[in-house]
């Protein structure tokens, strides 16, 4: 099949027809107004060979005046992969030679070079795509334009947005003339200003909540209006951009959720199994703190529901305070446009808390004035009740060694509980991340930020910088094998240090003792270190490259130390100098901080041991299911839930589609860069209603939360297994997690997008003593690689050079 009616193009036929077509077909079944045409199939295209005489048939059934050809790729159109712009279409085209040689552009459009890249950034294999034409009557339009039927600059559903301009859309969807905006938010207009009447407007909404309830998502639609008035459609396919909604609860009001992702250096998606284990932690971490809040999936992503502690009169006071230490500026600048909001004002009910919990809250805040007041005291014996009780759960964790069978492990997994020795770990972190917080007010108009910033650099005690560091001196150690390090792709490395083939380095001692750590290692269906080395072994690459002595970590940090301890005795004495008391006091609490800070890698650390153990049971469960035909794979089960692998074990239930299908979901959310750090019910990216930014001149502002000023190349990062820093690198990246900071060994500074200053990142870079600004919106698409930049993490700016 060839050449088929546009009108019998349907979405059972993608291979055949490709994305625009199948769309367009949908339209012409459901009655809208398209102009008539034809399909040249992809059938076409795997032969390589246009079918003239059928081409030119259909052709003259059009009555061979002008018409639109348009490009139709099976990849095109999609719920994840719009390909607007490119691929070609050729307009206004006349007769049959013209005709053949714009079908020829359409083929051969489909491997320019934007196309391609767009596919590569995608991951669709190019050896899979193919390309149909569209072949339509021309429309001369008056006024011609697109229509999004959810507002796409703020994630809002209940608003369209309209983009317009005289003559043909292609001045529209090109960018190549100046155009009308309209935004519809279902109030009628009663103005006529612009190329488009208010009655207009009111056919495109309602043509649009037609569309979208016909397809179910929102549409990006494009239509022109003729010398008749008549409106005709000429695209609809999904709005790719859009970040997905919130669940729906029903309330008239509206409800709000911040990303706590970030928290934990994560903005990827997190699997299904992740995902249920970390709702029930977070939300037991905050129960403990005396804090509830409901944590919900957004596209895979954690938020925390702060609705009712933003409507309650008492949380809301706290609230935006609260968020500094974690969440950093930029949760604080959504929440206050949030609590500006009438919409959030304070109500009667206030928080959902009833007695039982305002009881258990003033338990925990008893527990933690005891905790937190100890730890203070004595911090050394904190630190040693601290990393016996991790010790404890290090043990407590190992699955026993009688099980057997998938139900076993089952029931060893759903068995996991909370431990009992949270106090011992949790309060010294507390008081730790007290003690460096609170002398920034109490120093004020004697000590800047940077200035603390610098006394809580070269910080003992953190698990993580221990991990760095002895990942150094491994590097360091590979003596005769350092060209092979170098040389060797770092996945060959793994797989050949997995396989027992490669030269014994000492990475085996290491996984030993870090094995459990990886990036994003929070989620449980991510793998560890120890089940892929991909990414060490690329840290290690990085290291081999510091040649100077000088810029090696171990002595980074020790001249971090030295600068932190000096700093700290000149500080103290002219704050008490200034201020007596106040300086006392900041004085007291940043030795504590050093004591202290550094311990707030450990709780996390702990926490890896029982999800390593989970995982480890999870995938042997998965393993059974797929020896018996239920899983593709094992790690598949990381797409379930636990309620589905019991009815998987227990009942035979299949589960593959459903992995199918959120695998899929996956897939989609891997790609997406931006992550909204807060969202609305209605789906609104607060952030994006804010104020805008004073415009700069080549200058990037953030928070500076690491003292230091540096000039370099920069080097964007999405991916830490694959990267490669050179000495001097400045990091660019999304965000960073403990599973990133092996880079920061090589970096010369750091740039994120997200964090707050107390954050893994933030904390990391100051122990090394190297510059950080952090809360830089879209740093990783503003700055290329090779960039020369300079990073002032006393300002907290990025200059681009």
């Amino acid at each position: 099949m060839h050449v088929i009616a546009l009108s019998e193009a349907t979405t059972q036929m993608l291979d055949l027809v490709g994305g625009k077509a199948a769309g367009l077909g949908e339209l012409i079944r459901r009655g809208e107004r398209v102009p008539e045409g034809f399909c040249v199939t992809t059938e076409a295209h795997r032969l390589g060979v246009i079918p003239t005489a059928e081409v030119v048939a259909a052709y003259e059934r059009l009555g061979a005046g002008p018409v639109a050809v348009r490009s139709s790729a099976t990849a095109e159109d999609l719920p994840d992969a719009s390909f607007a712009g490119q691929q070609d279409t050729v307009l206004n085209v006349t007769g049959t030679t013209e005709l053949i040689a714009a079908i020829e552009t359409c083929w051969d459009s489909l491997h320019s070079d934007r196309a391609t890249a767009y596919r590569d950034a995608r991951q669709i294999v190019h050896q899979t795509v193919r390309m149909a034409v569209v072949v339509q009557r021309m429309i001369t339009p008056t006024v011609a334009g697109v229509l999004f039927t959810a507002n796409p600059l703020t994630g809002r559903r209940d608003e369209m947005a309209v983009d317009a301009a005289a003559g043909l859309g292609t001045t529209v969807v090109d960018g190549a003339a100046t155009v009308d905006h309209y935004v519809l938010d279902g109030v009628p207009r009663d103005d006529d200003t612009g190329c488009l009447t208010s009655a207009h407007l009111a056919e495109l909404r309602a043509t649009g909540e037609r569309l979208q309830a016909h397809f179910g998502s929102p549409q990006d639609v494009e239509w022109a209006i003729d010398a008749d008035d008549v409106l005709w459609l000429l695209q609809s396919r999904p709005i790719t951009s859009l970040f997905p909604l919130p669940p729906r609860t029903g309330e008239p009001l509206p409800r709000v959720y911040l990303e706590f992702g970030h928290v934990q250096g994560m903005l990827q998606p997190v699997t299904p199994m992740g995902m249920s284990t970390l709702r029930t932690q977070i939300a037991a971490m905050l129960a403990a703190l005396g804090v509830r809040v409901d944590i919900v999936d957004i596209g895979g992503r954690l938020y925390g529901d702060l609705s009712d502690l933003a409507r309650d009169r008492s949380s809301r006071r706290r609230l935006v305070k609260l968020l500094a230490v974690d969440f950093g500026p930029r949760a604080q600048a959504v929440m206050q446009h949030v609590l500006a909001d009438p919409r959030f004002a304070p109500t009667s009910g206030g928080a959902r808390r009833g007695g039982a919990q305002g009881a258990a809250s003033l338990r925990t805040a008893g527990r933690a004035v005891v905790g937190i007041l100890r730890a203070l005291a004595r911090p050394e014996a904190a630190r040693i009740r601290m990393f016996e009780a991790i010790e404890q759960m290090r043990v407590r964790s190992a699955a026993p060694a009688d099980l057997r069978t998938a139900a076993d492990r089952l029931r060893f997994v759903q068995a996991q509980d909370s431990d009992d020795s949270a106090d011992a770990i949790m309060w010294p972190i507390v008081a730790g991340m007290l003690a460096a917080a609170l002398p920034t007010a109490l120093l004020k108009g004697v000590a800047g930020p940077h200035e603390i910033h610098t006394v809580l650099g070269g910080m003992p005690h953190n698990v993580t910088i221990e991990m760095d560091l002895a990942l150094w001196r491994l590097a360091q150690g590979a003596g005769d094998h350092r060209q092979l390090l170098l040389d060797t792709p770092p996945a060959e490395l793994a797989t050949r240090h997995l396989r027992g083939t490669l030269p014994d380095i000492g990475m085996t001692t290491f996984l030993d003792v870090y094995g459990h750590r990886g990036v994003a290692e929070v989620d449980l269906g991510v793998p560890r270190w120890a089940e892929d080395p991909t990414p060490v072994f690329a840290a290690v690459a990085n290291y081999l490259r510091v040649t100077d002595p000088r810029q090696g970590p171990d002595q980074r940090f020790q001249r971090a130390a030295a600068t932190a301890e000096a700093s700290l005795t000149a500080l103290v004495a002219r704050a008490r100098r200034r201020r007596p008391v106040r300086g006392r006091i900041a004085g007291f609490l940043l030795r504590r901080a050093r004591s202290l800070a550094g311990l707030r890698e450990a709780g996390k650390f702990a926490g890896l041991y029982p999800l390593r153990e989970t995982r480890r049971q999870l995938l042997l469960i998965g393993a059974d299911l797929h020896g018996s035909g239920l899983l593709d794979q094992p790690d598949d089960i990381m797409f379930l839930t636990l309620d589905e692998v019991h009815a998987a074990v227990h009942q035979g239930v299949d589960p593959r589609g459903t992995v199918t299908a959120r695998r899929a979901v996956h897939r989609r959310e891997l790609r997406r860069r931006t992550v909204p750090v807060a969202l609305l019910s209605d789906g609104t990216d607060v952030e994006t209603v804010l104020p805008a930014r004073p415009a700069g001149d080549g200058t990037l502002a953030g928070v500076g939360a690491s003292a230091g000023r540096v000039t370099g190349p920069a080097r964007v990062v999405h991916d830490p297994g694959t990267a490669h820093i050179e000495p001097g690198d400045v990091l660019v990246a999304a965000t960073t997690d403990p599973g990133w900071t092996p880079l920061f060994l090589t970096a010369a500074a750091l740039v994120t997008e997200t964090g707050a200053i107390m954050a893994h990142g933030p904390t990391v870079a100051r122990e090394y003593g190297i510059p950080a600004v952090i809360c830089v919106p879209d740093a990783t698409r503003t700055i290329s690689t090779g960039q020369l930049v300079t990073v002032d993490g006393g300002a907290g700016t990025i200059t681009v050079h």
